[in-house]
């Protein structure tokens, strides 16, 4: 199966006296329709590998490849257009806006991409609010939401621009055990169902033994890749 993201000898280096290396030499590739997880360490380069992937950070050398056009050294507009187009992100904290309610932060993205009209958007808004099960809840502020809902949401709305990469940074860090199950589930699903690829990085054992690729990590380089 061709790749859908491809590093090859991917590394970022903090500037100083010595240089601080945060990720080292990482060479992989993510298929469409696979869950893959990263794990290792605290401090060991896993979310700084992860905002490499997702065109978050710049590399400070080696490749990145998205549907093989190598997208490392673009600027940081056409970063950002990229990232909107084919990304979406789930983080440990949803970052939901507080003002806005469920359905209005879903459809922000799209707003922002500007590829379908208002009705269409919010439809496709309730639409992703249906899939996570909280369509009930689309005029809900976040406060009114417990956390597994934000979270839900925020899941929501990392699919708004139907993006070919899900990225997770400790998206279940948060939650209790019962929420933090169904949002894994929900992520599986995403590639198994829907053929996208889903990438998180992760502290639980539990949740990387469940990917499909389990990449483990130390000292800002890959010392291990398994697959079930």
């Amino acid at each position: 199966m061709t790749a859908v993201l491809e590093a090859q000898g991917l590394g970022r280096t903090l500037p100083g006296e010595p240089p601080i290396p945060l990720v080292i030499d990482v060479s992989l590739a993510v298929e469409p329709g696979t869950f893959t997880t990263i794990i290792g360490p605290s401090g060991c380069g896993k979310s700084s590998l992860l905002y490499l992937l997702g065109l978050i950070d710049r590399p400070t050398i080696g490749k990145l490849l998205l549907e093989g056009n190598d997208v490392a050294g673009l600027d940081g507009d056409a970063r950002a257009q990229s990232r909107l187009e084919h990304f979406g992100f789930v983080f440990q904290f949803h970052f939901l806006l507080p003002e806005f309610s469920a359905l209005e932060n879903v459809v922000l993205p799209m707003r922002r991409l500007g590829r379908l009209d208002g009705a269409a958007i919010e439809q496709r808004g309730m639409d992703l609010l249906k899939s996570v099960g909280l369509d009930e809840k689309a005029s809900k502020t976040p406060d009114r939401m417990s956390g597994g809902e934000r979270q839900r949401v925020a899941i929501a709305r990392a699919l708004a621009n139907d993006p070919m990469l899900v990225l997770g940074d400790e998206p279940t860090g948060n939650l209790d055990s019962q929420n933090s199950a169904r949002v894994v589930k929900l992520l599986k699903a995403l590639a198994h169902e829907q053929g996208r690829a889903v990438i998180c990085v992760t502290h639980d054992l539990e949740i990387a033994a469940e990917a499909d690729v389990r990449i483990s990590m130390l000292d800002g380089r890959i010392i291990d890749v398994a697959r079930t």
